[in-house]
C-alpha cells in the first residue's frame, strides 16, 4: 500500500526531506503523498522514514492504493531506472 496523510498534519514539514522518492508535496491544506511514487520505503529503508519521523502520527497506510511488498519493490526498481534515466 501507498500512504497517505490525513487532516491531523500539522505542516511541521519533517516528513518531506525524509522520502527517498520525493513522493512527499505540499497540498492544498496539509502534505499529500503522491501514491503513485511511495513505496513505503521498501527498497531504502526498513521502515517508512515519514512515518518513523512523524511527531503526530499522521501517515497510515492508504487503503485505495493496496499493494503488496513485492508490488512496492516492483515500483522502486521502475522509480529507480526512471531516476536514473533523468541523471
Amino acid at each position: 500500500m501507498a500512504l497517505m496523510i490525513t487532516e491531523e498534519c500539522i505542516n511541521c514539514d519533517v516528513c518531506e526531506p525524509q522520502c527517498p522518492n520525493e513522493a512527499i508535496s505540499m497540498g492544498p491544506e496539509h502534505y499529500v503523498i503522491d501514491p503513485a511514487k511511495c513505496t513505503e520505503c521498501v527498497g531504502h529503508f526498513d521502515e517508512p522514514q515519514c512515518v518513523a519521523i512523524c511527531p503526530v502520527a499522521c501517515i497510515p497506510r492508504d487503503p485505495a492504493h493496496l499493494e503488496s511488498q513485492e508490488t512496492l519493490l516492483q515500483k522502486f526498481e521502475r522509480l529507480q531506472a526512471q531516476q536514473a534515466l533523468i541523471k
